[in-house]
Formats: C-alpha cells, structure tokens, sequence
C-alpha cells in the first residue's frame, strides 16, 4: 500500500510552516518522509469534500499535518455529528469510525486500516450484556465508547472518559452496570455514591503502567507532575497527582504549566501536547498503542484515493446502538 513520493521544492516549500510547529517533536531527516503524503492528502480531501478526525493518540504527522478535527472521543463524536462533509476520515480506532457512522448514516465513513482495532471493544459482546441484563433486571447499562455498534445497541447509554461520572448520575438510580473498563469503573466509584456493576475489561496500553514506574521516576526527577487517564490499573492512579480523561489531563498542562510532566496515558498524545507547550519538560515512558499506529499517512492517502476501508453498521443494530451515542451527547 505505501506510495512513494517525492519531496520537490515546491513542498518544502509549502510545508515549511507546518514542520516549524512540529519540529522539536519530528526528527529533521523524517519530515521529508512525511511532508509529500501532507501535500497529497489536502488536495485528495479537496477532491472528495472529506473532513479528516484525529484522536489524540495518533502521531504529530497525522494529528498537525492533516487532520481537521481532533480530540479525544467524546470530541470526535461531537464533530462526527456536526460535519457537512461528504466523506469522513477516522483516524483511531475502529469503534470511533463506528461511532461516526451511526451518527453519519447518509455519509460515507472510511477507517485507513480496518484492523485498527482495540483490546477494550474485544472484551465484550451484545451476548454479554443480555445475560448481565438477566443477572441484574432492571438494573441501567452505562457503556464505555469503546465498545463495538453490537454492544452499543444493547445498552442504556453512552460514555466516554470525561463524561463517565455526569452520565452515570444522570441517570438517577442507585445501581448501574458499567461496561467494559473496569479500572474505569473503579474510578467512576470513587466520585459517586452510585454502585458500579464492573465487567474486567482493560486497556492493554494503560494497564502495562506499574506503580513502581511511576515512584521511579519521582525519584528521578525533580518537581514533576505525573497525570494519568483513569483507564489506568488503581494502584497507578493512586501515584499520580491528577486524574483526568484525555481531554482534563491537556487541561491540567494548559492551567497548571508544570515544570515537568510525565502523561500516564498513550504516548504520541505527550508528543501532540508538547507542541502546544514547547517550554515544559514532557517525561516520555513510552507506551504506544499498536491499533492506532495502524494508521499511517500512506493510508490515509490510499483511503482518500480509492475510498478505502468504508464502515458499515446492520441497519436493525445501527438503529438501538445510535440511541445510546446520542443520549450520550445530549448529556454531556
């Protein structure tokens, strides 16, 4: 699938102020590698009328280089429900391209790599919630984004990370199931009164952080400030000085401006928020997402050129999971 191009004058050229905002993040020599395919792909997006999404765990040459919007998944979702494009690009993971979609019927939504799966979305099907639903009648079902349309359709309601807590008491019960993250849910239980019903579902990036790392690095460096997404095992939690979904954590950096960070979550995010604030210290132990790094700028270019990979949802399915997504909006 990769596409060689060149990289003349006349794109450095008009890449040139892209890669000065980036360039403490993208090594020199790797720029002429990336900027063609940033060429390429603005003007494929022209022709398609497509809007490009990012998460923020995709790489700076995807998430500054061509993305329109980006964000964590809750902001994606809201641009996904909001753009008057013809074609929309996903870039993250296959679940998000799913949640665009059933919000986009009429559109077409495209994954660069339909492989760009996730651990959290495998660890729970629509069979489950049915007999969860059986053990616990009556009993609401709040689930995580990260779920597939399947799931989606048999549950209540929606939510991602940032708006985990505000959606479980909005639905006024004493009790929830809360699917599928259960270090998630762990957390969700330390801000609210309600029970939290857990299924053991994890993040196979955010539960590879130890406790040990964290009181390592303390140990390290001075003054620094580590925050951590709540997808984290609790033990790691309870290291941190901030807890935050994808979306607070960048809030945290933008308030506080911490001499020195270290972000316990994906790490090509540390990368996209220290272009934002080039005179802070990132602290970077790396743990890369191997989904998300599916998807490449060649990709991209290719999914543009040919209209690869389209994501389409059973329409019967489509329809009860598009319920859950949206009470999800209307509530955050």
């Amino acid at each position: 699938m990769t596409i060689e191009l060149e990289y003349t004058e006349e794109i450095e050229r008009s890449t040139a102020g892209l890669y000065e905002r980036v360039k403490h993040v993208i090594p020199e020599m790797e720029w002429p590698v990336h900027a063609p395919y940033v060429g390429a792909i603005e003007e494929w997006k022209k022709r398609q009328s497509a809007v490009i999404l990012a998460h923020n765990y995709q790489t700076p040459e995807i998430f500054y280089g061509v993305a329109d919007f980006t964000g964590d998944s809750l902001a994606l979702a809201h641009k996904a429900a909001e753009t008057d494009a013809d074609v929309i690009v996903m870039c993250g993971v296959h679940f998000m391209a799913e949640t665009a979609k059933l919000l986009n019927p009429e559109k077409t939504v495209l994954i660069p790599d339909m492989l760009a799966g996730c651990s959290l979305a495998d660890s729970i099907t629509g069979e489950d919630i049915r007999k969860l639903r059986s053990e616990y009648p009556g009993v609401p079902v709040v689930t995580y984004v990260n779920t597939s349309a399947d799931v989606k359709a048999e549950t209540d309601v929606c939510c991602t990370s940032s708006n985990a807590v505000k959606v479980v008491e909005a639905l006024g019960t004493d009790r929830v199931i809360f699917l599928p993250d259960e270090y998630l849910g762990n957390y969700v239980a330390t801000q609210t009164d309600v029970e939290v019903i857990l299924w053991k579902g994890h993040c196979e990036v955010h539960e590879q952080f130890k406790p040990s790392d964290l009181r390592s690095l303390r140990k390290q460096y001075d003054n620094i400030s580590i925050i951590a997404h709540p997808e984290c095992p609790p033990n790691v939690l309870g290291e941190a000085d901030f807890v935050g979904s994808t979306s607070q954590l960048i809030n945290f950096v933008e308030t506080e401006r911490p001499e020195r960070v270290m972000m316990v979550t994906e790490c090509s995010m540390s990368d996209n928020v220290a272009v934002e604030f080039p005179e802070l210290e990132f602290i970077r132990p790396c743990n890369l997402c191997p989904h998300m790094k599916r998807i490449t700028l060649p990709k991209i270019l290719h999914s543009l050129q040919n209209l690869q990979a389209p994501v389409e949802i059973d329409p019967a399915i489509a329809k009860r999971a598009r319920r859950a997504v949206e009470r999800m909006l209307e509530i955050s």
